[in-house]
This record gives C-alpha cells, structure tokens and sequence, in this order.
C-alpha cells in the first residue's frame, strides 16, 4: 500500500497550489516525488431547453489560446452546493434557469496530475430569462443533439472531460447522441 505525505505546497493563486509529495509505493522503499495540481472542484451542466435543444458556450481560455464550445461550467464556491453552482452557473452563462437538476456523478478530472473534482449535472431548462445579458467574451449558442454529436465528430466540441459528462448522460437516457 502506497503511503504519502506532503512535502511542499506553494499556493500561486487563489485558484492554483502545486504540490510536491513523496510517495513510498512499498514498506522501506526510498519515497518518490510527485508533483500535483490543486484547484477548486467544478461543476459541468448539459442542459436541454423546452425545444430539446442544448445550450453550449463559446469563449476563449487562456490555457489552450483559442476560442472552445463547452458546455456551461464554473467552479465550486464553497458557500454553495455543486447543485446549487450548477443551476447558477447555467443561468448566469445561458440564461436559462433550472427547472430540475439532476446530478450525473463526481470524478476526477485528470488523477495523475489535478487533485480536484468534477462535479456533473443533467439540467431541464425553464424559459430564457428576457432580461439576460451574456457575460462578457462569452456567446450561447443553442443545438440538437444531432448537432451535437457533429460538433463531436469533427472536434469543434472537444473538451475531454465534458465528453465525459456527456456518455453519462447518454447511458442514462437524458439525451440520445
């Protein structure tokens, strides 16, 4: 069994800390040092309107240096709960409120170097609020599912983990791709 301990932390941000642990994978081997990333647990909502269509966001991340097609996201606040981050998050990215909110699983985003969560829901829409103002840099625009597994296929929607979101949601008969 493999033992841990944290030997470094050195927070960079308020949303980033790297950390240095040594690892001794068996009793009386010399530890080894790995190195992770820690940031807040997020939410990742595939909705689906009163018309049956899906409402994705397009805006640019930093990291990649382009402009992506996501599905609505935002990270956890710790005064909040994931469902409530997620009904928030679709509103203020969409402008579509929550009629039901349906969890679809936690999991890791990536184990071998994020320590966080992900945390994914299933969400029926309401009517768009009218009085909606998108965030700035960010443009909702609203698809099939057909459209969607398009997008899929030719990698204009590819964001790993929300591919992810988006098999549980099939498996479990939310959506058909």
């Amino acid at each position: 069994m493999a033992k841990d301990s944290i030997r470094e932390s050195s927070k960079i941000s308020p949303w980033v800390e790297i950390i240095a642990r040594d690892v001794e994978f068996a009793d009386g081997a010399p530890p080894e040092t790995y190195h992770s990333v820690k940031t807040p647990d997020y939410v990742i909502v595939l909705a689906v309107t009163l018309d049956r269509r899906i409402p994705l966001v397009r805006q640019y991340r930093p990291a990649i240096e382009c402009f992506t097609l996501e599905l609505p996201a935002g990270m956890l606040d710790g005064a909040e709960s994931a469902a409530d981050t997620a009904a928030r998050e679709l509103l203020e990215e969409t402008g579509y409120p929550a009629k039901t909110v349906t969890p679809l699983g936690t999991n890791a985003s990536d184990s071998g170097r994020l320590s966080n969560r992900v945390h994914s829901f299933f969400i029926e829409a309401g009517e768009p609020d009218s009085m909606f103002k998108a965030e700035s840099g960010i443009a909702t625009q609203l698809v099939t599912p057909s459209e969607l597994t398009n997008l899929v296929l030719d990698g204009s929607f590819g964001v790993e983990m929300q591919l992810g979101v988006l098999l549980r949601a099939s498996l479990r008969g939310f959506i058909k791709l």
